[in-house]
C-alpha cells in the first residue's frame, strides 16, 4: 500500500510525505513514491500518527464479558485510533498465572483487531498477600505487572515485587491509593463533594502511595511507573523525583486534564472514577505536567461497565469511565487545539512513550519500522454519543461534548483494521 500526501507526525516535526508499506513494515518515506501496482490510500489534508498505544485498559475478559470482552474492546480500540493496548489483570479469574495470560493473547489473535499485551497481577488474586508467578507470566507474554484497582498495601511485598520484576525486565505499574484514607469515599474531597453531600477522598490517599513507591524505586535503583495521576501534589512528587534521578515514569487520563470535579454535582454516576476527578488546581498541574514531561503518557484507563453497575445511587455505583473511543478527540481538542501540546508531543505521549516504557515495537513513523498508523482529520468536529460506542461500556459522562479529531483509518501491521464509514 502507498499512503499519499499525508501530514506525518514525526518526533520533532510534521512533514508532508508518502509512505510505502510492504509486509507490515514501512519501507519508504518520500515525496511522490512511484506506484507499482500497490493499493493507494489518499490522505490529503489528514494527519498520520504512529499507531496509538494505550498502556492502561480493562478488557474485562475472562469472566466479566457482560461489561466488555476482547472482541468488543479491541474493536472499540481501533475505532479510537489505537493499534496496541495493554490490559489490566483484574478479570475473573485474576490474570495472575500463565493460563489466563495465554488465553488473553490467543483470544486477541483470533479477533485480529489491534495488538493486545496482557499485564499480570503483582500478587496472587490481587489480595496483596503473596507474589504471583511473575516469571511464568513473563514467559507467557506479560509486558508489565500491576494490582490495578488496589494498591499493594504491604511495603515489603511491594519492594520484593519491584526487585523481582526489575530482574526480569518487567515494569511495575502502581495503582496508588491508601484504602484506609479513602475510607469509603467516592469523589474528590473538596467544595463539590460538600455541595453534593458525597463522601470525599483526600489527595493524600493517592500522594502517600506515590511517595512510597518512588521511595522504594529510589532505594532499589529500579524503575517504577505511576498509574492515572490525578493530584497537583502527585505531579510535584514525580517531578521532584525525576530531578533527583529516580527512574520513575507516570501517566494521566483525559478526564483529569479536561474537566474538574464540578461535573459530580449533577450526580451522574458516569463521573465516578478512581482516582476521582479533582479540582481546577489539579487540572492545571496535570496540564503543566504533560507540558514539561513530568507525565510521560496519556492513557484511557478504559473501564467499561454494564448499565446495571452505574444505574444505582452514586455511592453504590462502580468506579470507571469507558473512554477508549473518545481519548484521541480529547487530546486534539483540549491539548492540541488549546495550545498545550504540539502534535509531535501528543504522538510522544500516546505512542512513543508507552512503547519505550514497556519495550513494545512501534511508537514512531520510520523506515524499517512497523506499519502501525493512525490517520485522522484534525479539523473535523464530532459529538460524543455513548449509545453509538462499539464498546459494550456506554458509561461515559461526556455525551454531547463536541470534539475535534476524527479517526479515518487505523492500520495495524500494514492492514486496515478500521475505516470510518
Amino acid at each position: 500500500m502507498i499512503i499519499r500526501n499525508g501530514n506525518l507526525v514525526l518526533e520533532s516535526e510534521v512533514v508532508k510525505k508518502d509512505i510505502l508499506v510492504q509486509n507490515g513494515k514501512i519501507v519508504k518515506i518520500a515525496d511522490n513514491i512511484p506506484a507499482n501496482g500497490e493499493k493507494e490510500l489518499d490522505a490529503t489534508g489528514k494527519h498520520i500518527f504512529p499507531g496509538l498505544i494505550d498502556m492502561h485498559v480493562h478488557l474485562r475478559d475472562p469472566g466479566l464479558e457482560y461489561k466488555e470482552d476482547i472482541e468488543s474492546g479491541t474493536k472499540a480500540a481501533v475505532k479510537g485510533g489505537f493499534t496496541q493496548v495493554c490490559c489490566m489483570p483484574n478479570t475473573d479469574p485474576i490474570a495472575d498465572n500463565k493460563v489466563v495470560i495465554s488465553y488473553i493473547k490467543n483470544r486477541a489473535k483470533e479477533v485480529g483487531a489491534c495488538k493486545v499485551h496482557p499485564i499480570g497481577a503483582i500478587t496472587k488474586g490481587e489480595k496483596g498477600e503473596q507474589l504471583a508467578q511473575i516469571g511464568e507470566m513473563k514467559a507467557a507474554g506479560v509486558v508489565a505487572i500491576s494490582d490495578d484497582g488496589v494498591s499493594v498495601k504491604n511495603s515489603r511485598l511491594m519492594r520484593l515485587a519491584m526487585e523481582y520484576a526489575s530482574g526480569l525486565n518487567v515494569k511495575c505499574l502502581c495503582h496508588c491509593e491508601d484504602k484506609d484514607l479513602v475510607d469509603g469515599g467516592v469523589v474528590n474531597e473538596g467544595l463539590s463533594s460538600t455541595i453534593a453531600g458525597l463522601k470525599g477522598i483526600p489527595r493524600a490517599a493517592e500522594d502517600i502511595m506515590i511517595a512510597r513507591d518512588i521511595a522504594l524505586a529510589e532505594s532499589l535503583d529500579v524503575p517504577v511507573h505511576i498509574c492515572h495521576v490525578s493530584t497537583h501534589s502527585g505531579v510535584r512528587l514525580i517531578r521532584d523525583a525525576k530531578k533527583a534521578g529516580v527512574k520513575v515514569t507516570a501517566e494521566t487520563c483525559p478526564h483529569y486534564y479536561a474537566v474538574t470535579d464540578e461535573v459530580i454535582t449533577g450526580f451522574d454516576t458516569n463521573t465516578k472514577v478512581n482516582p476521582p476527578i479533582r479540582e481546577e488546581v489539579d487540572k492545571q498541574a496535570i496540564l503543566e505536567g504533560l507540558k514539561d514531561g513530568t507525565l510521560d503518557c496519556i492513557v484511557t484507563d478504559h473501564a467499561p461497565h454494564h448499565i446495571n453497575d452505574k444505574n444505582v445511587e452514586y455511592n453504590q455505583a462502580a468506579f470507571g469511565i469507558s473512554g477508549i473511543e473518545t481519548s484521541f478527540g480529547f487530546a486534539i481538542t483540549y491539548l492540541y487545539k488549546a495550545g498545550v501540546l504540539t502534535l509531535p508531543q501528543i504522538a510522544e505521549k500516546m505512542s512513543a512513550a508507552p512503547a519505550r516504557i514497556l519495550g513494545l515495537e512501534g511508537g514512531k513513523i520510520e523506515e524499517g519500522g512497523v506499519a502501525d498508523l493512525t490517520i485522522a482529520d484534525l479539523d473535523e468536529k464530532w459529538t460524543i454519543d455513548p449509545k453509538k460506542f462499539v464498546s459494550k461500556g456506554k458509561n461515559n459522562p461526556f455525551g454531547g461534548y463536541e470534539l475535534y479529531g476524527v479517526v479515518k483509518y487505523t492500520i495495524v501491521d500494514g492492514q486496515i483494521k478500521y475505516e470510518e464509514k
